[in-house]
């Protein structure tokens, strides 16, 4: 795929959609460190519902730890893994007090470091957060990205190094929510919308389903 074909795909995504952003809910940068935390194997609309019970009982570090661990899974076991992901919040909200005077930090390495954060997460943060152009990898962009031919790579890391190169500057700091909610609602597994897709004559791919 060539760069004109690129730029035209980006400027179709941001014609139909000016200003993307997450389906979470949140209000704060701790919020949506919390939201995404959560979201793991779970739903936006899940976590969501989730969050919507615990964020006005608790939406810093310090009112989290207040909660407790049973408290804090009371407000979450509506999630999956919900034991799991309430102890990593809880040591996440230590090491922000601790380490980070109870702010998210707005690094990568650091973001990285506290329990739960992985790359994509730390992606996610960073740009939605923070507005820096990211690109978090998540299964539905791994997808489109391959099988548009935007940026073909084995894994999420090879695909995110790809998206970086390739996609514009301009377009690059809404390319993570472009993609993702094209995979989530056009470009789908199973049976792709290909014939509502609007960019379906710039996609490379050769399997296309007419729906």
């Amino acid at each position: 795929m060539n760069a004109e074909k690129r730029f035209e795909i980006f400027a179709r995504l941001r014609e139909h959609n000016p200003e993307p952003t997450t389906e979470l809910d949140w209000t704060s940068p701790f919020e949506l460190l919390t939201a995404v935390l959560l979201s793991a194997q779970a739903t936006d609309v899940g976590v969501n519902k989730a969050t919507a019970r615990l964020f006005p009982v608790a939406n810093t570090p310090r009112a989290i730890l207040d909660l407790g661990l049973d408290g804090l899974k009371a407000h979450i076991k509506t999630i999956g893994l919900y034991n799991t992901k309430a102890e990593n919040l809880m040591k996440t909200c230590r090491i922000l007090l601790e380490q980070h005077g109870g702010e998210v930090p707005q690094t990568r390495a650091a973001l990285e470091a506290l329990p739960g954060v992985g790359r994509k997460t730390a992606n996610v943060i960073l740009n939605t957060a923070f507005g820096q152009p990211t690109i978090a990898v998540d299964t539905h962009i791994f997808r489109v990205a391959n099988r548009t031919g935007i940026a073909k790579g084995k894994d999420v890391l090879e695909v995110e190094k790809k998206l970086l190169r390739h996609v514009p500057r301009e377009f690059r700091q809404d390319a993570h929510h472009w993609l993702i909610l094209h995979g989530r609602y056009t470009c789908v597994a199973r049976k792709p919308r290909c014939g509502s897709c609007v960019i379906e004559d710039l996609c490379e791919f050769k399997d296309k389903v007419d729906i």
